[in-house]
């Protein structure tokens, strides 16, 4: 997997910005989620998906809200299924052609 842009990092952990979900988002849904507004459970920040900083070094892909470090949401992808964690989100804007 390309980083699309550098972020940087907080923890001396490298990561990416949120638009490297987009193409693992895209086989399974078929709006571009990464415009989508999502609010952090941990600190009520809003904000598209995005702007989320993104670990792609582990098992799978974790992203952290850019503001309190909180973890919104985790992605694994296996060759027969995928799983999406969202515990750390409490809503979800999806933006729908003709907004």
């Amino acid at each position: 997997m390309r980083p699309t842009q550098a972020a940087g990092t907080t923890t001396g952990e490298a990561f990416q910005d949120g638009n490297v979900l987009a193409g693992p988002f895209r086989e399974f849904f078929t709006t571009d989620l990464t415009t989508a507004t999502g609010t952090c459970a941990a600190c009520g920040r809003a904000g598209p998906l995005a702007e989320l900083r993104v670990y792609t070094h582990a098992p799978g892909m974790v992203a952290r809200c850019p503001e309190c470090d909180a973890v919104v949401m985790r992605m694994v992808r296996g060759p027969e299924a995928a799983w999406l964690d969202m515990r750390g989100t409490t809503a979800l804007r999806i933006p729908l052609p003709g907004e």
